[in-house]
Formats: structure tokens, C-alpha cells, sequence
């Protein structure tokens, strides 16, 4: 990066100067230090450089920093960076600490807000750990027969103890076991004469609660008579609704310390993508004698905002001596080539992943090529026709059954890599093919994606959907968690179109076939655990779109967070 690529901070000088001269801070990192250290009464040009550095951290998801590493960690060994020994003893005397900044185990430093969100995530988990005490439990064999090892040993481990993390990657049961697991406490309740126990299944965007809704209720319906009776009607929602928004906060909920969920039993699925704030959120709400079961995938990407929360609990737990992580590790979703190609991702090895990848098959493509665009059009298109078609004669479950045929998913929003060239470049192509004006922002077929929560239209960010014609006019078809949406397309303003998604967005959802569009190898974007959550969005065909280097850049550059939750909780 030059410096004419790079935004100045007028009137900065010294360290913050040359460290956003340089592109290592932007604009806001020296603003929100330079404030922090006025109201503070802070002149060393060193603290606020490490409150600038924060900041930046908290930009890439990252909840504190190790300023003995920081310099390697972010690669500035150019730079007048302090001497680390010197730096640190600068930052304990500063005025600062204790109030705006917090050292944790004498070398990470944290913002206020993140320090107090951590200690009460570790503080909440374990008390809530041995708070509960656990009860009689009833023999797992009779719904986790043969055939079901794994599960039925995650599941026992899920009985002994009252927070259970259940991992495991696409495809190796987990919505079975949470299935199956649910009825056991159902039956541990019965068999005790409690109550039916109160149970909320939750997810951190709409899109994933749909999915865990249809996934559980598929799964309760292979049960017998008496389990489903036990069980009663479930219902997933998102932690939002779970948690009872409040209109004049988009950080605080009418669930707190002080007004506790009334549930005995909650699961939240898709825990990667749960942030530090949301699960402190969640956790200050959980009742003590609740049982608590996150459930998700540690080798996907971590949540948009700040923290890697179950990332850490999986490694921080599992150095305990009381607690156990239960993991899930046979895929049987996927054809073998696609599952053993998202295997030598997540373990690094991308000579291996490569060798699939050349192999190619039934199950997996790879379209090497300096201008892919013809490729992309003769699978794009085809899709684009059949969507609209469908939503031309209103069949809405047609729709949103074509909607998931198939994903385009990009690492990048912007640029030819990104999802909005794809996603004028198919509009495009569409009018071309069909007479469909170009111009058009709401058109039968066009594919939706909700970008943000609107708790009155019950619709939420990462809910998808299509815009169907009606005898009356256009209306968009929503495919939320409690089942489809029907509104005027007036009433919808925080959409976008999605014949392509980010692969940050795609999470949480799956489709038949996915399209990887990979960025060129100095991506910043392009790290192991985007590819891997990329590819693990497929159930049946993964295409990658891009060139070997891309690939091996891909898989060798690791998305690393700084956070300190895994230290405390082995402590």
C-alpha cells in the first residue's frame, strides 16, 4: 500500500503519523485515540498509539492485543515502533489503566467494553457449569442405537454437564444428536415427574434458524410417539428475538440479569458466528439452573464483529479437567471428494486439496482460467432463468426451492471479485436473454437477501428470499424462520439482491451446488477458514472459480484473533 493510496489524518503527528502514513491505522483508529486520549489526560504519544492499535484489532475482529508481538503480528518492523519492555510500562502507568484500558495476565490489553464482555463470558459459563445439578439420567441406547456412537457419546457427555459446546463439521450430526438429546431431557424430566422442559432453539441470523427449524423438526419426526409427545412443538428463532429486542438499542434486550429467558434447556446453533457481545448478552440471561448447548463448527469463520467465541471455548474447555468439549467427527453429508477436500483445507494441507481439486468429478470442479466469465455465465444464467420463471407463474415454493439450487459465493463485495460486479453482471445477462429491463430494481425472479433485522416485519438479517409475481403486483417471498413471508415489496428496504452473497453472508446456510469465485492471492480476504466455510456450504457440488496460487494462499494464511477467553478459561 503507497501512501497515495491511504487516507491522512489531518493535523496527526509523531507515532500515530507514521503509523497511519504507512496504511497500518486509518483515519478512525487515530481519531478514536487521539479523543480517548484527551478525555483521559493522556500525552504519551505511545499510549495512544496502543489505543489506536486497539482499535484497528477490533476492526479485524480481534478483542485485545499482546503489544510484546504486535509489531510481528501486524508486520511494521519498519516502523518507530516502541520497544515492547518500554511500551508495556508506558501503558501500566498510564492514567488510562483501569478505567479506558485493562491489562489481562500482564500482557494483553483491551478497551474497557471488551475486557469487562470476556471476564463476564468466562465468570458466566463456569458458574453456570456447576450450578446445575444434573439428575438421574436415562439409558442413551434406545435413541442412539447402533450406528449412532458418536452421537450417543456426545450426547451422554451433553447429559453430564450443564454447558455443552457440540462441534463438529458439516454433515456429522449435530442436529441429529440436539434432536435426539432433546427428547432424552425430555424424558429425564418425565421420568422425574417435572414439568415438559422449556426449550428455545435459537440461531444467530434468521437464515440459520430456519435451517436448525426444519433440520430439528425433520430429525423429532423420525422419533416415536412418546418422544414426540414429550417434546411438544419447537420453534427456532434468532438470539435477537430469542432475547427480546429493545427499539432503542441495537445492544441491549428486555432478557438481561435482572429479567432471566424463562427456558430449562437452550441451544443455539451456528455458534461460530455468535460474537463476544452476543454471547455475554445471551449468557447475563441464561437462568442458573438452565442447561446450556452451543452448538457449531470451530474451523469456520468467526463472527463479523469482534471475538472467536467458540473457537475459544472449544480450546479453553478442553483443557479443563471438569468440562468436556463433545465432538462430532464422521461427515456423512457430503460426497467423499467434497468432504475430503474440506478436510485438507481445514487441516492446511493444500497440496492435498489442490490434488482434489485437479481431480475434479461428479462432486467437485475447478475452473482455472485468466477470465472465468464465460464459465460463470453458462452456470449463472441457466439458475437466473429458472428463478425467474418459477416466480413469473407465483409459485413461491418453486422459488424458493430454485434459490437454493445454487450460490455464488465471493470473499470480496466490491471490485471483479466481488458481489456487486456479479451481481449487475447477471441482471445483465438476464436481460439479455429474457428482455428483462436492466434497469429494474424489483423484477419477478430476483433473488433477495435481508441485510438487516426488522423485529416488526419479523424478517432478519441473512433471511433470504424472492421476489414472485402476483395478479396484483409484485410481492417478495421470505423464507423466515416460522416458515415463508409474504410482503409488498414497498415495505422491504434494507434488502439487496443475491445472485451473488459474500461468503461471510452464506453462513449459515447451505445450497445444493456452490460456486467459489476466488480473488487473486494477495487477497487480505482470503484466509483457510473462508475457503473452508466456502466449500462447506455445498451438498452436492462445489465449483471453485480461480487459480492454484489463490488456492495455496488460501489455505496457508490463517484468520488469527487476538482474544484472551481460551486463557481464562483453562485457568
Amino acid at each position: 500500500m503507497t501512501v497515495t493510496d491511504v487516507e491522512l489524518a489531518v493535523g496527526t503527528s509523531g507515532l500515530l503519523a507514521a503509523f497511519n502514513e504507512a496504511g497500518v491505522l486509518d483515519v478512525s483508529d487515530v481519531r478514536v485515540a487521539d479523543r480517548i486520549c484527551f478525555l483521559g489526560k493522556e500525552s504519551d504519544e505511545r499510549v495512544a498509539l496502543a489505543v489506536a492499535l486497539l482499535v484497528r484489532g477490533l476492526r479485524g475482529g480481534s478483542v485485545c492485543i499482546e503489544l510484546e508481538t504486535i509489531a510481528s503480528d501486524i508486520g511494521v518492523d519498519d516502523l518507530p515502533c516502541p520497544e515492547p519492555g518500554v511500551w508495556l510500562a508506558v501503558v501500566r502507568d498510564s492514567a488510562l489503566l483501569g478505567s479506558v484500558l485493562h491489562l489481562y495476565d500482564d500482557r494483553l490489553l483491551y478497551l474497557d467494553r471488551y475486557w469487562r464482555e470476556e471476564k463476564q463470558v468466562c465468570d458466566d459459563l463456569l458458574a453456570l457449569h456447576v450450578s446445575k445439578p444434573i439428575g438421574d439420567v436415562p439409558a442413551s441406547e434406545r435413541l442412539f442405537p447402533a450406528g449412532f456412537e458418536e452421537q450417543r457419546e456426545a450426547a451422554e457427555i451433553a447429559l453430564a454437564q450443564a454447558v455443552t459446546v457440540l462441534t463438529g463439521g458439516p454433515g456429522t450430526g449435530k442436529t441429529t444428536t440436539v434432536a435426539r438429546l432433546l427428547a432424552l431431557l425430555a424424558e429425564q424430566a418425565q421420568l422425574a415427574g417435572a414439568p415438559r422442559p422449556r426449550i428455545a432453539l435459537a440461531a444467530p441470523t434468521g437464515k440459520a434458524a430456519a435451517r436448525l427449524q426444519e433440520a430439528v423438526l425433520l430429525e423429532v419426526a423420525k422419533l416415536g410417539e412418546a418422544d414426540r409427545a414429550r417434546l411438544g412443538q419447537l420453534q427456532a428463532m434468532t438470539l435477537h428475538r430469542l432475547l427480546g429486542s429493545k427499539p432503542d438499542t441495537a445492544s441491549r434486550f428486555r432478557h438481561d440479569r435482572a429479567n432471566r429467558l424463562p427456558h430449562d434447556v437452550i441451544v443455539v446453533d451456528e455458534t461460530s458466528m455468535v460474537s463476544l457481545t452476543m454471547m455475554a448478552r445471551l449468557l447475563e440471561a441464561v437462568r442458573p439452573d438452565s442447561r446450556l448447548i452451543l452448538v457449531g463448527d470451530a474451523d469456520q469463520l468467526a463472527s463479523v464483529e469482534a471475538g472467536a467465541v467458540l473457537a475459544d471455548l472449544v480450546e479453553g474447555i478442553s483443557a479443563r479437567t471438569d468440562m468436556r468439549v463433545a465432538t462430532l467427527k464422521t461427515s456423512h453429508r457430503f460426497g467423499e471428494s467434497i468432504g475430503l477436500l474440506a478436510e485438507a483445507i481445514r487441516v492446511g494441507d493444500a497440496d492435498r486439496a489442490l490434488e482434489l481439486l485437479h481431480a475434479g468429478g461428479e462432486h467437485i470442479e475447478f475452473i482455472e482460467a485468466d477470465d472465468a466469465s464465460d464459465a460463470l455465465r453458462s452456470v449463472l444464467l441457466p439458475h437466473a432463468v429458472r428463478l425467474r420463471e418459477a416466480a413469473q407463474y407465483g409459485a413461491d415454493d418453486v422459488a424458493l426451492a430454485t434459490l437454493d439450487e445454487h450460490r455464488l459465493l465471493c470473499a470480496h463485495r466490491k471490485g471483479p471479485y466481488g458481489v456487486r460486479h456479479w451481481n449487475r453482471q447477471v441482471e445483465q445477462w438476464l436481460s439479455e436473454a429474457t428482455g428483462q429491463p436492466a434497469w429494474s430494481e424489483w423484477y419477478p425472479g430476483r433473488p433477495l437477501l435481508v441485510t438487516a433485522n426488522d423485529h416488526g416485519l419479523h424478517v432478519y438479517n441473512g433471511d433470504t428470499g424472492v421476489v414472485v409475481a402476483r395478479p396484483d403486483g409484485l410481492r417478495a417471498v421470505i423464507a423466515a424462520a416460522g416458515g415463508p413471508l409474504d410482503f409488498a415489496t414497498s415495505r422491504l428496504s434494507d434488502v439487496e439482491t443475491m445472485h451473488a452473497m459474500t461468503i461471510h453472508k452464506s453462513q449459515g446456510s447451505q445450497a445444493d451446488e456452490v460456486t467459489v469465485l476466488m480473488p487473486g492471492e494477495d487477497s487480505r480476504l482470503l484466509t483457510r477458514e473462508l475457503f473452508y466455510t466456502a466449500i462447506t456450504r455445498a451438498k452436492s457440488k462445489a465449483r471453485v472459480v480461480g487459480s492454484a496460487a489463490s488456492v495455496r494462499a488460501a489455505i496457508e494464511r490463517r484468520a488469527v484473533r487476538a482474544t484472551g477467553l481460551r486463557a481464562r478459561l483453562r485457568k
